[in-house]
């Protein structure tokens, strides 16, 4: 059916009810310290409202010392295992780990050299779109926003799924594991067809190898000529293994927490985590930081000069430039105050990737703001906890440096999150007998009601 152009603007008209949709629905701000809301589920420290109990991921940025707590270098532990000796431990072995640290989180143990071949071939054989999805769903209206196409395309695997309203745990388990192999080939694709449809690009769609890990297997089918250095696919390992999971409290993993409990299917809670990691303050912010680094670079002569790179920033404060948001993108997190360790990881292999690739000038550009914002923030802010750079800082430049395209920044997100979403999923399942509801306190002002001829 055709829709005419201006089908989806903004008319007068509804803007003019969106004035009033406002107006009625603004809350006053001192209400919520009258009732000792925690807006955003989390104390001014960052903390969040305990909400659940998991196993499956932990995140320290406090220790107590003397009988009280204080801040402390950031930590993350997977199952109880320190994601630093992780991945110390899988570049020691020169190996790569997304997939084990995905059998890791899902069933709660490091897999042997037996069960980990079996679960590699498992996702392997799993790797395989249903005949003709690719040219009846990913080739058909293609989104300019590849989270959008991701999000539809994992809704549209219901349809060819004979059991998709299974909530069994084994069925459940299947339907996870086909998404974490899946949702390479979703993102990727996706955005082939993108390029195809809406830049008149040639189109590749490369069949993903078998032998090749999950890294190796993204760079294959992403780029014209499936070429990778191998510190490429590696470090773009790690990555993956960095952002695979984060503890039950960030948004898009509560999300699925929250529609797990409803008793839905699998695709519809993890189509809801994708639409919760879409948005610029969880999975998009890494592409804010590269733009504002290209904004920084474009109006910074010398990028040695710390007092150049200092005023800009604290212009970036002052709603001066780039997008007038007032906001350093990269810096601070809800939940760290000292160091993000996932920063702190990313960071030595960026640098190693920045050597191979000559952008050690940009590299250094990145570490100098990484010492100047939290004294710039420091000064200019209110502040109730310390401020260091968060894995965004790092991950966009990572990104950029090997040339892979904005739009699949967010994807690659949730191709690693995938694992911590199953996870999660099945630790509802498992768990919880009761549907997520927390209570809202109402503050209107009770009235009757006026029949229509005297409104």
């Amino acid at each position: 059916m055709f829709m005419s152009n201006n089908f989806f603007q903004v008319t007068p008209e509804i803007t003019e009810l969106s004035n009033l949709c406002e107006n009625n629905s603004r809350i006053d701000p001192d209400l919520y310290d009258k009732y000792a809301v925690k807006r955003g589920l989390r104390d001014l420290s960052g903390k969040g409202v305990l909400a659940g109990l998991t196993e499956i991921s932990e995140v320290v940025a406090s220790e107590i010392v003397d009988g009280k707590e204080q801040p402390c270098d950031g930590k993350l532990y997977y199952r109880g295992i320190n994601v630093d000796d992780i991945v110390e431990g899988l570049t020691r072995e020169n190996r790569f780990g997304f997939e084990e640290v995905a059998y890791l989180l899902i069933f709660g143990q490091l897999p042997d050299a037996g069960e980990l071949e079996r679960f590699n071939r498992l996702l392997a054989n799993y790797r395989s779109l249903p005949t003709g999805f690719v040219r009846d769903i990913i080739m058909k209206a293609p989104s300019q926003d590849m989270m959008n196409t991701l999000a539809r395309s994992v809704l549209t695997m219901y349809a060819y799924d004979e059991y998709a309203d299974g909530t069994s745990l084994p069925n459940a388990l299947r339907q996870s594991l086909q998404l974490l192999a899946l949702f390479p080939l979703l993102s990727v694709y996706g955005y082939q067809a993108f390029c195809h449809y809406h830049h008149n690009k040639s189109l590749y769609i490369h069949v993903p190898q078998p032998d090749l890990s999950t890294a190796e297997n993204i760079l294959y089918i992403l780029r014209p000529d499936s070429s990778y250095t191998p510190l490429e696919a590696k470090i773009l390992d790690v990555a993956l293994i960095l952002h695979a999971e984060h503890g039950g409290g960030n948004n898009s993993t509560f999300t699925t927490h929250v529609v797990t409990s409803s008793g839905t299917d699998t695709y519809s809670a993890i189509a809801a985590a994708i639409g919760s990691l879409k948005g610029p303050k969880h999975g998009g912010a890494n592409i804010k930081v590269v733009q504002m680094f290209e904004d920084m670079k474009a109006n910074i002569d010398d990028w040695t000069d710390e007092a150049k790179v200092a005023d800009y920033l604290e212009k970036l404060l002052e709603k001066q430039v780039f997008d007038h948001a007032g906001l350093i993108y990269g810096m601070g997190h809800a939940i760290y105050s000292f160091s993000d360790p996932r920063a702190v990881l990313m960071k030595k292999y960026v640098e190693s990737l920045a050597d191979e690739k000559n952008c050690h000038e940009e590299f250094e550009l990145y570490s100098l703001v990484e010492r100047l914002g939290p004294e710039i923030i420091s000064k200019k802010r209110k502040m109730y906890k310390g401020v260091s750079v968060n894995i965004d800082f790092y991950s966009g430049f990572f990104y950029s440096m090997l040339d892979l395209p904005m739009q699949l920044y967010s994807p690659l997100f949730a191709i690693a999150r995938i694992a911590g979403w199953a996870a999660h999923r099945m630790e509802e399942m498992i768990n919880a007998n009761k549907i997520i509801r927390p209570a809202y306190k109402a503050v209107s002002t009770r009235r009757g009601y006026v029949p229509l001829e005297k409104r």
